[in-house]
Order: structure tokens, then C-alpha cells, then sequence
């Protein structure tokens, strides 16, 4: 399996539509005050860092970090193409971001996840890679469609 994993263009068409399919894969999955996802927006802000999975020119992952406190990020945005899921892409995916957070400094990565059926190949990949279930963190509540986990980077 061979594609790139760079940061985000986001003038590129391919990779708004990728993430707009992302939020509406999540509009099913929990009600509105429950689903955590950033918007395009909210992936251009200062502090957060977006990469992509391209295969051929065609988007088929994409994971971000949003900085929580100082050494402290949050994994947003992870996305596999549903006709990709299985490949590895997310796991590789995830580890270039860990890396990428670790060679910056921060100490920990924490996210938030459904906790659906949905949700449990993911949160099967964060369990590989080292995450462990956690309470809520930075702005988050307690909520039942939600699952929290921390990862400390040594």
C-alpha cells in the first residue's frame, strides 16, 4: 500500500469535501451536542495541525492535533475513506501524528470518541496505540455518547 501523508491544502476541493463527509458521517451517530468534530474552520485555527492521506490525488484519511494546554494536544479529525477502512491508513496515520507531537514536545494526547458500535473499530486503533479510557478533559462533560482517552508520550 503506498500513499502520502502530508499537511492539509485546504484551497484543495477534494479535502473540503472529505471533511464535509466527515461531519455528516457523525450527524447519525449522536445528537448535536454530543458530536465533537471540527469544522472546517476549526481545523484552520492557529495551534492546529492537519495531515492527509492522498492516493493517486484522491483525499483517503485525514487526522489533525488541536493544542489543549502547553504540551498537552488533542487528536481530532481522524478519517478513513469508508472503501479504504481496513488498509492501515488510520494507524499510520495516527502514528505520524503522535510522532509529529512527540518531536514537538507535548506530553500527552488525549481524544474523544463515540461510544457507539459505530465507534469501536476506533477506539479498538487508540487501544493499539497505546490510549487508555480516561475521564472528560479540556471543555468536555461527562456524556454517555462519549468515550475519553489519554495517551502519555515518553
Amino acid at each position: 500500500m503506498t500513499f502520502r501523508i502530508a499537511r492539509a491544502d485546504f484551497s484543495q476541493p477534494a479535502l473540503r469535501s472529505f471533511l464535509q463527509a466527515h461531519l455528516d458521517d457523525m450527524e447519525h451517530t449522536a445528537p448535536p451536542e454530543s458530536r465533537h468534530a471540527l469544522d472546517l474552520a476549526g481545523l484552520q485555527r492557529p495551534g492546529v495541525r492537519l495531515w492527509v492521506a492522498e492516493d493517486g490525488g484522491a483525499v483517503i484519511g485525514t487526522a489533525a492535533l488541536a493544542p489543549l494546554s502547553d504540551g498537552w494536544e488533542e487528536l481530532k479529525s481522524m478519517r478513513t475513506d469508508p472503501g479504504r477502512r481496513g488498509e492501515g491508513i488510520a494507524a499510520r496515520l495516527l502514528a505520524h501524528a503522535l510522532d509529529d507531537a512527540w518531536l514537538r514536545g507535548a506530553q500527552r494526547v488525549s481524544l474523544e470518541t463515540g461510544s457507539t458500535e459505530f465507534f469501536a473499530p476506533a477506539r479498538r486503533l487508540y487501544e493499539r496505540h497505546g490510549f487508555a479510557v480516561c475521564g472528560p478533559f479540556g471543555s468536555y462533560r461527562l456524556d454517555p455518547n462519549s468515550v475519553y482517552m489519554t495517551r502519555e508520550l515518553v
